[in-house]
């Protein structure tokens, strides 16, 4: 067979086998060439996938696995309160002329602190004694007719005896009657007598009540009167100052305690563990104390019932002040040199499954949550106790390669910081991923 090219005035015959030769020849050209273009291209956008591929890659922040101490407290809020607060009022009524004390002033037993006008009462016990000088001058007056009264009775018994005819009997009546009544009248002057004494001695007290004076020793927290202001004492005592002893030995902390803590705080309280607690004046600083008593009057504020609890702190450098807000810290159990996890690790949850290894995905899907639909009152011991091992289980993640691996624990006490590691395959320093870093 022959195939002919050209024109048609001018044909040359060329064998056919020739012509599939060259268009084989062209093909494998353009194959190397395409391949080699492929090749570069590849070598070229290489550097960039990889790194476009790093830019996705997730970066995880982890936290290490420490030895420590792991405790568990409550928390609460409360008021410092002296231990004991005096209100020093005035049982007299009048204009403060005085001042003696001011805010924040230390005082002693029996210092001045204000001074009420005593000219009133200077007068009224002016105007007692002299009644009662008046009353004692009217004793010995009536005393004295008593005494004519029983000599002239004496006197007439006399004479009766040594005739009868001297006195009548009427006579002698009239000198025993006389005498009766001037001895009755002689009770009744000593009685004005001591009722006098008596309101001078009222008069008197109240002249003492104009002096307001310190029942105790220590610190003047409040005062309530200004000098010149006048007082009135006849329906209601009012309240001139207010005075904390012995605060730099012990203040008080009244905090609010829910009632479902209530029970770990009375056990803290029987095994005398410590009470940590700081104030907003003093960030830096931590305080110490002791749960003093744990009162039985609840108070309920929006269905919540609450319990109060004394908390009692010294004061040596009196940084503590009346009225100020203690954020407490109550002390219930603790657990010494444990292994413990962070918090931040046992909340941490992959969220994509392409980012767990194959095995640990069925944890994602669920399938090894618990069956809560039985009520915990028809299992068994065994089976309760089973549901709460399994309720004390959780997982922490690690990193393995590109994948995050689950690592099952059991836990214990927890803190707000760190819980407790009974059981589970982890060492201290290990690494738990916690978060992806901000900016993924």
């Amino acid at each position: 067979m022959r195939l002919c090219f050209g024109r048609m005035e001018d044909l040359r015959c060329i064998p056919a086998c020739i012509c599939p030769s060259l268009a084989m020849k062209r093909f494998l050209k353009w194959l190397v060439g395409a391949a080699i273009v492929c090749g570069l291209a590849f070598a070229a956008c290489r550097p960039i996938v990889g790194k476009f591929s790093a830019a996705n890659k997730p970066d995880w922040r982890t936290a290490q696995v420490t030895k420590g101490r792991v405790l568990f407290d409550v928390r609460a809020t409360g008021e410092v309160k002296p231990v004991l607060k005096v209100s020093i009022g005035s049982f007299v009524s009048g204009p403060i002329t005085e001042l003696y004390a001011d805010f924040n002033q230390e005082v002693k037993k029996g210092d001045m602190l204000a001074l009420v006008d005593p000219r009133l009462f200077l007068a009224a016990v002016a105007r007692d004694e002299a009644s009662l000088e008046t009353r004692r001058a009217d004793v010995q007056r009536v005393n004295a007719l008593y005494q004519q009264a029983v000599r002239n009775e004496q006197r007439a018994v006399a004479l009766r005896e040594q005739n009868e005819d001297f006195i009548s009997p009427r006579e002698m009546d009239g000198f025993c009657f006389e005498r009766m009544s001037f001895e009755a009248q002689l009770k009744v002057a000593k009685a004005a007598v001591k009722q006098a004494e008596a309101a001078l001695q009222t008069s008197e007290a109240n002249l003492g009540y104009t002096e307001i004076r310190s029942p105790v020793d220590g610190v003047v927290i409040n005062r309530l009167i200004e000098e010149g202001q006048t007082l009135a004492a006849q329906f209601q005592m009012p309240e001139l100052f207010q005075l904390a002893p012995d605060m730099e030995k012990k203040m008080h902390v009244f905090a609010t305690v829910d009632e479902a803590d209530l029970g770990r705080i009375i056990k803290a309280k029987q095994n005398g563990l410590p009470v940590e607690f700081t104030v907003s004046a003093y960030p830096d600083d931590t305080f110490y104390g002791e749960i003093e008593q744990i009162r039985k009057n609840s108070t309920t504020t929006e269905n919540v019932v609450t319990y109060p609890v004394v908390v009692a702190a010294p004061n040596p450098d009196l940084k503590l002040l009346p009225g100020m807000t203690a954020n407490l810290s109550f002390q219930v159990d603790e657990r010494k040199d444990v292994l413990r996890v962070p918090n931040s690790a046992l909340r941490f949850y992959p969220p994509k499954r392409n980012q767990v290894r194959e095995e640990d995905r069925k944890i994602l899907d669920g399938e090894e949550e618990e069956d809560e639909d039985v009520e915990e009152r028809h299992l068994t011991d065994e089976e309760q106790a089973e549901r709460k091992r399994k309720r004390a289980e959780r997982y922490v993640w690690v990193q393995d390669g590109e994948f995050l691996k689950a690592v099952k624990i059991q836990i214990g006490l927890v803190s707000w910081k760190h819980t407790e590691v009974v059981e589970g395959d982890l060492e201290e320093d290990d690494e738990l991923v916690i978060g992806e870093k901000a900016g993924q």
